[in-house]
């Protein structure tokens, strides 16, 4: 494989794992995943080394976006600032739970 491949193999493996992470992690958000697979394949067939570059470069971008926005999100958490409060407190009381061996049941919506 040559160095380019490998740097494009790279990329595709960080994006994926972040979309999966942050982004797909309910059965439901399973189409941006397809998104990015179907994008990389559609892109695999491209000669023009800028706009390779360009590709790679936009991946990676994305990607650090991702993780930057998560773990800007979970220090506004840490720091009780006021934002989506609910889902903290559902994480909270889950460790909590968790810790004397409990679950907690799950919320109907119908």
């Amino acid at each position: 494989m040559s160095v380019e491949a490998l740097q494009v193999a790279k990329v595709y493996r960080h994006l994926l794992r972040a979309v999966k992470k942050h982004v797909a992690k309910e059965d439901r958000a399973r189409h941006f995943k397809e998104y990015v697979t179907e994008e990389f394949r559609n892109n695999c067939k491209l000669s023009d080394p800028s706009s390779i570059q360009q590709k790679i470069k936009l991946a990676h971008n994305y990607t650090f976006l991702l993780n930057s926005v998560h773990h800007h999100q979970d220090l506004l958490f840490s720091y009780n600032i006021a934002v989506d409060r609910s889902d903290e407190m559902k994480k909270v009381l889950g460790k909590s739970a968790a810790s004397v061996g409990l679950q907690l049941p799950e919320v109907y919506q119908p």
